[in-house]
């Protein structure tokens, strides 16, 4: 069964293989999340499901959001995320899914949000290359021209050029569970994760 599961980020930190290799990995806490709407080809023209984690007061999820939940008798949860799924025979509403449902050697896609680095150059954001550091050159880090002359007169949509960096959504894929520890909801998944130590994150299996 392929699952979608939401967590929090450990941590970085390596482990050592059988053959005395360092491996860098990262530990994610997942779940339990709780089945909170199931989406069937003749309700909605797809399959998919809708899981909640973490559990929040009610003065802290607006109307529409507490609604949603009470029509299946379902405790305030604060993230809710909809995963679409090629079958929904093992699913029902409440149900929670959990890390034992993933298997070690198995790969999974990450997404979190990266870490902001706030305003930066064209180098530091786009790998720019920086102009001759001798004596009279004034085009150490500028970014050059960015036009195209008098035609066609403008600067064209999406040029680079220097911007807030970071802070987007993220996705690496492919991440092989190395270990999996059922008693603390954690897995272990080999090669780094986007974003900081405490953010939030969405799992999935393709």
């Amino acid at each position: 069964m392929k699952i979608g599961l939401l967590g929090k980020k450990i941590g970085m930190t390596q482990i050592f293989d059988q053959e005395g290799k360092a491996l860098p990995v990262t530990i994610l806490q997942l779940g339990p999340c709780r089945v909170t709407e199931i989406k069937n080809l003749e309700s909605h023209g797809y399959k998919a499901i809708q899981i909640g984690y973490i559990e929040a007061k009610s003065n802290k999820l607006n109307k529409a959001e507490i609604g949603h939940l009470n029509k299946h008798n379902i405790s305030p949860l604060k993230y809710l995320k909809e995963y679409r799924v090629n079958s929904l025979d093992n699913f029902e509403i409440g149900k929670l899914i959990t890390v034992k449902d993933l298997k070690i050697d198995e790969n999974i896609c990450v997404s979190s949000t990266s870490i902001g680095k706030g305003f930066t150059g064209c180098i530091k954001r786009h790998n720019f290359s920086r102009g001759p550091m001798s004596h009279g050159s004034k085009n150490h880090k500028q970014p050059g021209s960015i036009g195209a002359g008098t035609t066609p007169g403008k600067v064209f949509a999406g040029k680079k050029m220097a911007g807030r960096m970071g802070g987007g959504k993220v996705t690496i894929q492919n991440l092989r569970i190395i270990d999996i520890k059922i008693n603390h909801n954690i897995i272990i998944v080999k090669g780094s994760v986007p974003g900081k130590t405490g953010n939030i994150v969405s799992i999935y299996q393709k």
